[in-house]
Formats: C-alpha cells, structure tokens, sequence
C-alpha cells in the first residue's frame, strides 16, 4: 500500500468511528438545565416622567422615582416605589390626581394596578377617592376595584365596597354603599 494511502487509510479508520459515536449522541430535554424555562429580563429607571396621549392629545403625565420593566411572554411595568398620575382635559388642564405606594402596568391589556394608600382627586369639584386597591383601565378611561372604597366630597364621607368611575373622577358608582345617606322626607329625589 502507498503511503499516501496508508495516512488516508488510518485517518477514516480513525475518524469513522468518531463521526458514528458524535452522531448517535442524544440530549434528554430533562438533563439541559434551561430547556423550558422562560428567559426574562430586568429593565430599571430612575425619575421616570411618562406621557399617555389618546386621539393626539395628551391625557395623563405619569411621574414615579422608580421604574422596573419586565420583559417576558407579557411584559409589564412596576412602580415599587409610588406613583402619581395627573390627568388632562382637552385644553391641558389637570382635571384629577392619582397617587399610590406602588403600580403594575400590563403593557398588552392597558390596564394599570394600583395599591397601598390608593388616593384619587377631582381637582374640579373637590372630591377624593381612598382605597386600598385600583384598577385603572386606559381603553375604557375607567377606574375600578371590587374592594372598600371611601370617598370624600365637600358636605359628606361615602364608605362602600366596589366602585366604577371616570378616570378624570367626574362620575363614580359605588357598588355596595354603607353608611348614612341623607334623603328628602318622603324617600324620593324631587
């Protein structure tokens, strides 16, 4: 045999082998310790100034000292550390205020979380909302919460459970209202 072709000879007698063995080499899912597992990752800020417009106007500013965006499968955005809203009417002026201890904001639903020491304010007539937890939906302009609700006007205090509302606070309903409501003489409005 020539000795080119004895190199050539030793070679594929060494690297046959090698090629069947790495070709018949299978992982278990199970045994990849990252297989299935969802990546996220962690976006920070710090004195975060945001707008919300609807229609090309402007609707809310959003302030708040701390911001995390999680970005996984639905990303959303948290304010550990308190927040505050103020929003507009058409000729940019605050019509009401909403402060809170912390919010979540579901990016792909538009729907904000609020929670610890939810206060919302009409700054226009004078009302304000307490609660301990706040839906504030942006698609619909609403405010909502299935929990106790007390809202301060300027002649009474309302307790309740549940509550429906405008997000500038102009209009609210009160589910389950407790409390002392005051009424004409013979029960019906005049």
């Amino acid at each position: 045999m020539p000795k080119r072709r004895r190199k050539y000879f030793w070679l594929m007698t060494f690297l046959s082998p090698l090629y069947f063995f790495a070709s018949s080499c299978v992982n278990n899912p199970k045994d990849i310790p990252f297989t299935g597992k969802k990546l996220t990752s962690v976006e920070e800020g710090k004195q975060i100034e945001s707008y919300y417009s609807a229609d090309a106007k402007v609707k809310a500013k959003l302030t708040a000292p701390y911001m995390l965006r999680h970005i996984t499968d639905s990303t959303y955005i948290e304010f550990p550390k308190s927040l505050h809203v103020d929003f507009y009417n058409d000729t940019m002026k605050i019509e009401s205020k909403m402060d809170a201890l912390y919010g979540k904001y579901r990016e792909f639903e538009h729907k904000v979380f609020l929670r610890d020491s939810v206060v919302v304010r009409n700054i226009l007539k004078g009302d304000t909302l307490h609660c301990d937890e706040l839906w504030w939906d942006q698609n619909t302009q609403k405010f909502y919460t299935d929990k106790k609700v007390r809202i301060n006007t300027k002649d009474k205090i309302l307790y309740g459970t549940g509550l429906e509302a405008a997000q500038n606070f102009s209009w609210y309903i009160i589910k389950q209202g407790t409390g002392l409501l005051m009424t004409p003489e013979n029960g019906l409005p005049k």
